[in-house]
């Protein structure tokens, strides 16, 4: 077997499709990795960018514990971006070309140098909490390019239609714009907790109470619409897939909250913030998921062959 099919085979849709959701994957990972590094006071562990030090771009013995953990950190950016590079060959190599996979996949896969950017500047801004809220936030929006582009790879290339009605699909839609507003009040609850990242980073100033009630009500509020999604759903027979989408919604909210109401009375235990963390992701993702359950993607019709002229037996 040749080179050259050797490559289309590794380019085939199959395997576009699970580099799709190693990307999904990787960066869901590389928010726990991310909260590592926080959680155990290595924000600080390279102390510059794009340089580790001054003199070197890898970790050095003196810099200890941290600095491999934030060092290692640094690194799964690599191993995404090899990932995501892999997907938009793949995506380009497809046969016939998609476009808007294509751009799907270059989306996805300027999300990680972007985020990287961010974070780089969160280490030059000494843990700045804002700027590290940023960088939450930026991976979210990574998160979410990454899977449209896996849910692209698995629908064929056509027009959408709703498959729900509308209001349900607004609704829908809502619940994904409040979840996005959970994700941001929450980076204001981080950003006032003991968690900063290193000893010396500063705090953002708001009273980690207060906010806290500001967070829980956003997040009531957003449970609030799930069960009203997946009422409604079942009350119209809406296909099953979008009510399954909603129920699994609404158990990953349930867990999510738990996991905050126990880490938030028992002090803010570093597993339960981590867990908490990797949590947003899962609720994130859900909510997405809840999204393109209520549409669906139509193969394009194919092309009829134009009438061939017939000459009849009496021309001849």
């Amino acid at each position: 077997m040749t080179v050259v099919s050797r490559f289309g085979e590794f380019t085939g849709k199959p395997t576009l499709t699970r580099l799709a959701l190693a990307s999904v994957v990787g960066n869901v990972l590389i928010v726990g990795t991310g909260g590592a590094v926080r959680l155990t006071k290595s924000g600080l562990g390279c102390p510059t960018w794009p340089r580790c030090t001054d003199e070197s771009y890898t970790t050095t013995p003196e810099m200890g514990l941290h600095g491999v953990i934030e060092f290692g950190n640094r690194l799964l950016t690599f191993v995404l971006a090899a990932i995501v590079i892999a997907a938009v060959v793949a995506a380009w190599r497809q046969r016939p070309r998609r476009r808007s996979l294509v751009w799907l996949a270059v989306a996805a896969a300027f999300g990680i140098p972007a985020q990287a950017i961010v974070g780089g500047i969160t280490v030059l801004t000494n843990l700045n909490p804002w700027v590290v809220g940023l960088h939450f936030l930026a991976s979210m929006a990574v998160i979410a390019f990454a899977y449209a582009f896996w849910q692209a790879t698995r629908e064929p290339d056509g027009p959408t239609r709703p498959t729900v009605p509308g209001p349900l699909r607004t609704l829908a839609w809502l619940t994904v714009v409040v979840a996005g507003v959970v994700l941001v009040v929450g980076t204001w609850v981080t950003g006032s907790g003991p968690h900063s990242g290193d000893s010396g980073a500063a705090r953002n100033g708001l009273d980690p109470e207060s906010i806290s009630q500001v967070h829980a009500d956003t997040v009531f509020l957003l449970l609030g619409l799930s069960i009203a999604l997946w009422l409604a759903l079942r009350a119209v027979a809406a296909p099953a897939g979008a009510v399954r989408a909603a129920g699994l919604l609404l158990l990953a909210e349930l867990g999510q909250g738990l996991i905050g109401f126990v880490q938030y009375f028992t002090g803010l235990p570093v597993a339960l913030v981590g867990a908490h963390m990797v949590g947003s992701c899962l609720v994130w993702l859900a909510a997405l998921a809840v999204l393109w359950s209520t549409r669906e993607r139509q193969p394009l019709a194919a092309p009829t062959a134009p009438a061939v002229p017939t000459r009849s037996l009496e021309a001849v």
